[in-house]
């Protein structure tokens, strides 16, 4: 389900931010980790996280959601990823979080690197997952990533509406999308009910599709991070899932983006204190949700050397 806890920052005239914070209170002993969920998602997609006594023990989850997504809303239907990065940063004003590691999975890791670039000294690593810093450039989309441009476009055609739409609510082919690229395989009946149940709650009424509208826009127009990585400090450590079978040449279980173009993204990071790229062998696009144990291990290796 959605965050049921918001909190009000300043940006764009008053944004109620969605979240969810370990032990329901910031102890400020231990180190932070702020989390940013993927397209369509909410906070409940770090459920693994929350569950993991080793993370939690450690240090503190905030996992915030973005514009467009789950209980997070504001006065403006125009907004952008760098929009979500500046409120991220607010959320960890409000709780009084100075510093925080972020971690990102796809779209996600969008935002959490321009959490780094907006707040270079706050930011203290990032967790890259499943993604991509460019758009889907034709440099891109020839080395294995997706054209979501092409495939996407007519849902945004058919989420604008000039008149009001009180009986939205987001069809089955999007919900089934969702899950299929993002957990593929690895997809239970269970998850695929409580996303499908999610998605239609959060995604309903007039509001819920212009969220919906706006957080595909976001997608489809976002701009590319490539030529500004290269002022990212922080460490990162970035993880990619490769079939098991294919290993990293021509097969992988990442249908978005594949495993060329992360290999040689990270090597933009020439800034950072250490850029690694790590292929996860099995599992799916969702990394933290299909392979929470290499997650967790990589988060609690990162927050453990650099804190």
């Amino acid at each position: 389900m959605a965050a049921t806890t918001t909190v009000e920052v300043p940006h764009l005239g008053g944004i109620q931010a969605g979240y969810t914070l370990s032990g329901g209170a910031y102890d400020p002993s231990k180190p932070t980790c702020v989390l940013i969920n993927s397209m369509c998602t909410t906070v409940s997609l770090y459920r693994d996280q929350f569950a993991d006594a080793a993370l939690t023990d450690a240090l503190n989850l905030l996992a915030i959601e973005p514009l467009g997504h789950g209980a997070t809303s504001c006065p403006t239907e125009h907004f952008t990823y760098w929009d979500t990065a500046v409120m991220a940063l607010q959320v960890m004003d409000k709780l009084g979080i100075d510093k925080a590691f972020a971690l990102g999975t796809s779209q996600g890791g969008w935002m959490v690197t321009r959490m780094a670039l907006l707040a270079p000294g706050r930011i203290q690593g990032l967790v890259l997952l499943g993604t991509s810093m460019d758009y889907e450039s034709a440099d891109s989309r020839s080395k294995g990533c997706w054209d979501p441009r092409t495939l996407l476009a007519p849902f945004y055609e058919k989420w604008c509406s000039p008149t009001p739409t009180p009986d939205f609510v987001v069809d089955d082919v999007w919900v089934g999308m969702v899950a299929t690229l993002g957990f593929g395989a690895a997809g239970t009946a269970e998850m695929v009910s409580f996303w499908t149940e999610t998605l239609k709650e959060v995604y309903k009424g007039d509001e819920g599709r212009k969220k919906l509208k706006m957080a595909l826009g976001c997608l489809l127009d976002r701009d590319g991070l490539c030529r500004r990585v290269r002022d990212v400090t922080c460490p990162v450590y970035w993880l990619q899932v490769c079939d098991a079978t294919a290993r990293q040449t021509v097969g992988t279980d990442d249908a978005p983006f594949g495993t060329t173009v992360p290999a040689e993204q990270i090597k933009l990071f020439t800034s950072s204190k250490e850029a690694t790229l790590t292929m996860v062998q099995g599992g799916n696009h969702y990394l933290n949700a299909t392979n929470p144990k290499e997650v967790g291990a990589a988060l609690l290796q990162l927050v453990n050397k650099y804190k």
